[in-house]
């Protein structure tokens, strides 16, 4: 890692810190992802492996960039391309919700990422607005992939503590391990309210409260999650949130339009059968009533013209 000048710390997370550095030989800026802890931590290992896994095979406009792979003293350092600023940072700007425009341009390329990752059995798993990278000429990428996992055979159990709570899919939240792509288009569906609103849809501070949430807006859970709530250890002595009077996303988001209503209901079926896959999403009306789609050719900067280089490792 001699080879990078460090320029400053991006953020940190549970696992890791990103750090904003030059390559001394070439200046090109580049974020390096140091785990925090070495690859003694089975979490930390298991994380770090499956990242870099998934990131060798996934190589699209909108999926970030890996560009190395480096280990020192046993802690791994992935190097990427540099991405100037995140949705959350846009949405700190605008509190009241970005415009219109906007939104499409950013949600479109996130369902095009998405739908690329569900093409080849891999779900993302924890969408988020800090894991939407953005470019300075608007290119959206998807980062962290520490959460990300391949699907098995159908029926295959999945570790159901995924997902940063607000994002989170009702299936997910009652401890469901037979999950798929669906989480992922709940995870959209969020995002879509947010960008147009400026403020989370539902900002739950603990998973029984997130649960209320979703119940008040949408409905009661389906009979095979209120089963495995009751089944949870987790919420032993605790009663499964229900409504008998729900409040309409169209009263909880008034100022929305009906195009980008009908866009969010879809994703955010309780019921996750119900939920559309992505090229049902990019075919909808809040991508195609006002010729959104033919003007959607994004331009790539020079930078992102070489997502199909392999990472190296070092």
């Amino acid at each position: 890692m001699e080879k990078y000048e460090h320029l400053g710390l991006v953020g940190e997370g549970s696992y890791g810190a990103v750090m904003k550095c030059r390559n001394k030989a070439n200046g090109r800026i580049v974020a390096v992802k140091k785990f925090l802890e070495s690859e003694d931590d089975k979490t930390v290992k298991k994380i770090a492996t499956r990242e870099i896994k998934l990131l060798k095979q996934l190589r699209h406009e909108n999926l970030v960039n890996l560009l190395e792979v480096c280990k020192k003293k046993k802690r791994w350092y992935l190097v990427f391309e540099f991405v100037d600023h995140s949705m959350l940072d846009d949405l700190d700007l605008f509190p009241q919700g970005l415009e219109y425009q906007r939104v499409q341009k950013y949600l479109y390329q996130i369902i095009k990422g998405i739908e690329f990752c569900h093409n080849h059995n891999i779900i993302h798993r924890d969408i988020k607005p800090e894991n939407i990278l953005i470019s300075r000429s608007g290119v959206v990428k998807l980062c962290d992939f520490g959460f990300a996992r391949m699907l098995g055979a159908p029926g295959e159990v999945y570790t159901d503590y995924v997902a940063t709570r607000w994002y989170r899919a009702p299936e997910l939240l009652v401890g469901d391990i037979k999950y798929g792509k669906a989480v992922d288009i709940w995870a959209i569906g969020c995002l879509l309210i947010e960008m147009s609103m400026g403020q989370p849809l539902f900002p739950g501070d603990s998973d029984i409260d997130q649960l209320y949430h979703i119940v008040k807006c949408l409905g009661n859970l389906i009979p095979r999650h209120q089963e495995l709530f009751y089944q949870n250890p987790l919420f032993a002595s605790v009663k499964l949130p229900e409504v008998e009077e729900q409040e309409s996303l169209e009263n909880h988001c008034p100022k929305l339009s009906a195009v980008v209503i009908d866009m969010a209901k879809k994703c955010l079926q309780i019921d996750p059968d119900k939920r559309p896959f992505c090229d049902e999403l990019l075919n909808h009306d809040f991508f195609n009533q006002d010729g959104f789609v033919e003007s959607s050719q994004v331009c790539c900067p020079p930078e992102d013209l070489r997502s199909q280089q392999r990472p190296t490792c070092v």
